[in-house]
């Protein structure tokens, strides 16, 4: 199959982000590479301290935890949940990066706790829905439920480095403090 290839105004536009949604981003991004300064960070965890997150934009996990580029691994997704790549990104990051300590992290009023399986399919178009079908969104019902399982999904991997510590914590959105509900899990113990 051949592809129509764009003249070289747009193609300029779409690697630098012309005039679309990126463009800001992009901007900001010259500014900031302008006066970078981590090119000297090594790649291990420097606390040896791995996070496995939510993608809420109200959760800042280096700051919520007083560390700096470097000192961490943070993963996320939908809900902070344990998934088949938060497990294959965990056994490199135990294996490669030096990370011993691992937080899985939920947080209140996460869509995730609000939503299910039928209610998101039904929101999506026909072809998003075919597009998705047969998949788990997990969503959770049971916050703290779900927490503890994503613990022990964690911390039953015996594909992490033996004695790696698995943590559950709940970030809350309106105060940012941190509660640990699941105490630590050690994997191979």
């Amino acid at each position: 199959m051949t592809h129509p290839q764009p003249d070289q105004q747009s193609d300029q536009q779409s690697h630098d982000g012309g005039d679309g949604p990126f463009a800001q981003l992009l901007a900001a991004n010259r500014t900031y590479a302008s006066t970078f300064d981590l090119g000297g960070l090594a790649a291990p965890a420097a606390k040896r301290f791995c996070l496995v997150t939510c993608m809420d934009s109200r959760i800042e996990p280096l700051v919520a935890l007083g560390l700096v580029p470097g000192d961490a691994k943070i993963l996320r997704n939908a809900g902070g949940r344990v998934t088949a790549d938060v497990l294959r990104s965990l056994v490199l990051a135990t294996t490669y990066l030096g990370v011993t300590a691992v937080a899985i992290m939920h947080h209140t009023d996460c869509a995730m706790t609000h939503l299910d399986g039928p209610g998101i399919q039904s929101a999506l178009s026909a072809d998003q829905r075919a597009a998705t079908e047969g998949w788990d969104f997990l969503t959770m019902a049971d916050a703290d439920a779900a927490l503890a399982d994503d613990v022990a999904a964690a911390g039953g991997c015996a594909g992490l480095v033996a004695g790696t510590a698995v943590a559950g914590w709940r970030y809350d959105v309106g105060t940012g403090r941190i509660a640990q509900v699941v105490a630590p899990l050690v994997v191979g113990a």
